[in-house]
């Protein structure tokens, strides 16, 4: 049986719970990495014949993260995988309002949540496992939020912004290597999470956009989480995956 390697973060809900979810089957080895664990998956992986790992860790210590991501790494067999893939899908959203009206801690969080951890995790993973002769592969979930700007959303939008184009970066980088990874950094498209919910709560006074978040909603163009994460994990499981290294899953 074919083995292959997963690490996640941001998986103990939302899409990255459906994702993780999804990836449980015989021969896969998911590693979560979130602030909590999920009973959910613990039970389910019993059922499903695949090797759970969760760790509870705040990845707004992205330091701490990537170097236990790196010395677990460095733990296991080069050989006992035919495929790695890091999933960097964990982001959050500060306070919902103008730049101005910021708290600087708010600021930073958001910034080591969705930018900096995806950054040194991706680091920790391609060093620790450049010899493998595994198939490896880095996805980044990015957010249209990244490509077009939306008021009140600044770190959010930058945090994604910046995502998408250190992914270019990196795939220059892997393209010169001869075992080097492929690499995306993938919008997943309008999804009805905790985040949303968060948006259409937002005061539309201090978020022009908040009406635009309550009729996507109202009018059933929200994708639920799994059928989310299925489009994603198709999407990754292309054989042509990382051809562009910013792409959109309705591509």
């Amino acid at each position: 049986m074919n083995q292959h390697l997963y690490v996640i973060t941001g998986a103990s809900r939302g899409m990255g719970l459906a994702i993780a979810r999804q990836l449980l089957a015989p021969g896969h080895t998911v590693l979560c990495i979130s602030r909590s664990t999920s009973e959910m998956l613990a039970r389910e992986t019993r059922a499903a014949g695949a090797t759970l790992l969760q760790w509870s860790q705040d990845l707004a210590f992205g330091e701490q993260a990537s170097e236990r991501l790196a010395q677990w790494l460095g733990q296991q067999d080069a050989s006992a995988f035919d495929s790695a893939t890091l999933i960097n899908n964990a982001g959050v959203i500060s306070r919902i309002g103008p730049l101005s009206e910021a708290e600087p801690a708010d600021l930073a969080n958001a910034l080591r949540v969705g930018l900096e951890a995806p950054m040194q995790l991706t680091a920790a993973f391609l060093h620790t496992t450049q010899h493998w002769t595994a198939a490896r592969r880095v996805l980044n979930i990015s957010s249209g939020m990244g490509r077009r700007a939306m008021a009140s959303q600044a770190a959010y939008c930058a945090a994604k912004a910046g995502m998408d184009h250190f992914t270019r970066c990196l795939a220059l980088d892997e393209a010169l290597k001869p075992n080097g990874a492929a690499v995306c950094s993938l919008a997943p498209g309008v999804i009805d999470t905790d985040m949303q919910v968060q948006l259409r709560g937002a005061d539309a006074a201090a978020f022009p956009d908040q009406g635009n978040f309550t009729r996507l909603k109202q009018s059933g163009q929200l994708s639920t989480p799994a059928d989310a994460a299925a489009r994603v994990l198709s999407y990754l499981d292309r054989p042509q995956f990382g051809a562009n290294p910013v792409a959109d899953v309705r591509d």
